[in-house]
């Protein structure tokens, strides 16, 4: 643990400290560095820097009374370390303190103030009144390595064109799959970038990593997808959230970012007779944004199917809600194959709810089909024979 000095040390947390090296990584291109008050201002005014969208200032205003102190004490030219959970992050050379209004900062960055969002109420509570600006230096910094990885993909292949999604597979479901696989069909190399939230209700990053690997593998073409792992901070919220995803996935070297059509942050309007969304605002950003279909199961159709292309009702669709099928594998409920693949649907439930069963070899030969022989059979086992039931149709 590395001891506090006295006005010379700075908490952040690791948000804070993901998006700083974001940009000491060249992903958060055209930012290269901490922004002054002035620079703040011609951004808020403009939404630009260097002829290139950039949604709000990008500043360094860590919240807490300590931080305060500290920050209002400061003396350009003085050199501070910054801590991140404890331990030694960076250094940092002062150019400039100066105090912002933190209300407007939720404003530029959600479009609301309003504390019954949860993004505005986490980010309220983690920014403070103080900006500060200058040159740091992470310690122990290393090159991003997905970069590297995404160059080696694309040599292997020889690709030419590079796509992107980004996705929470929270969990993996089949409109994810659909998407996946419609984007493929365009493009030499796919890039998905796997978000992984700070929060704790979501699914570990690791179980929907190995889910959506596991797709990858049996299902696709293999050496096509890449998937990237990305912290998902505070700049990628609010409704400016495609545009800092286009900036990551063409600094990561793709030339075309695929967002869905029920994407939270795309904010489609009427205007001067044709549909315009957050896409139309954004210049000079060197990358192909495409919006994809939404995709439902119609059960007249009896398949997946995009909403433009059906004809049928909103009475005969069943829409892919990630949240509400995680709450069915939350509460113990093994989803319909048609919401979600029966392989991951079992792993996830064998992950998230280990040892639920009293005495699962039992159960397993009581209700399952079984060729006599006592063999041993995991969770995950069971939730795979038991959806092979759920399909027989025989006596329904």
């Amino acid at each position: 643990m590395t001891l506090l000095r006295k006005n010379k040390t700075l908490l952040i947390d690791r948000e804070a400290a993901s998006a700083l090296e974001l940009v000491k990584d060249g992903l958060l291109y055209p930012v290269s560095k901490l922004m002054g008050k002035d620079k703040s201002q011609l951004v808020l005014d403009s939404s630009l820097i260097e002829g290139q969208t950039f949604p709000f200032p990008f500043i360094l205003a860590p919240a807490g009374n300590r931080n305060e102190k500290v920050l209002s004490s400061l003396s350009k030219d003085e050199e501070i370390t910054i801590l991140c959970e404890g331990k030694e992050f960076a250094t940092l050379v002062v150019d400039e303190i100066f105090k912002i209004n933190p209300t407007d900062r939720i404003k530029h960055i959600y479009g609301t103030d309003d504390l019954t969002h949860p993004g505005v109420m986490a980010t309220t509570k983690r920014l403070g009144k103080w900006a500060i600006n200058g040159q740091y230096q992470i310690i122990n910094y290393q090159a991003n390595k997905n970069i590297k990885l995404i160059a080696d993909a694309k040599e292997v292949i020889n690709a030419k064109h590079i796509s992107s999604l980004f996705m929470a597979a929270n969990p993996l479901h089949r409109a994810h799959e659909r998407l996946i696989r419609q984007t493929l069909d365009s493009t030499d190399l796919l890039v998905i970038f796997l978000l992984k939230p700070y929060e704790s209700k979501n699914l570990s990053y690791e179980i929907r990593k190995e889910a959506l690997e596991y797709f990858i593998n049996n299902y696709l073409p293999k050496n096509k997808v890449v998937i990237v792992p990305l912290e998902n901070s505070y700049i990628f919220a609010g409704f400016n959230e495609i545009i800092i995803d286009a900036i990551v996935a063409r600094n990561h070297g793709c030339d075309r970012l695929v967002v869905g059509r029920n994407h939270a942050g795309l904010g489609m309007y009427y205007d001067c007779n044709s549909n315009k969304s957050i896409i139309d605002k954004v210049v000079g950003i060197d990358i192909d944004i495409q919006i994809a279909s939404e995709y439902v199961y119609c059960d007249e159709c009896t398949t997946l199917v995009s909403k433009d292309t059906c004809p049928h009702g909103q009475h005969h669709q069943t829409s892919y809600h990630a949240d509400s099928i995680l709450e069915l594998l939350e509460l113990g409920i093994l989803p319909p194959a048609v919401l979600m693949r029966k392989e991951i649907s079992a792993f996830v439930l064998s992950k998230i709810l280990p040892n639920r069963f009293k005495n699962l070899g039992k159960l397993y030969y009581d209700i399952l089909p079984a060729v006599g022989l006592l063999e041993e059979h995991t969770e995950e086992d069971f939730y795979l024979e038991l959806m092979k039931l759920y399909q027989t149709t025989s006596l329904t």
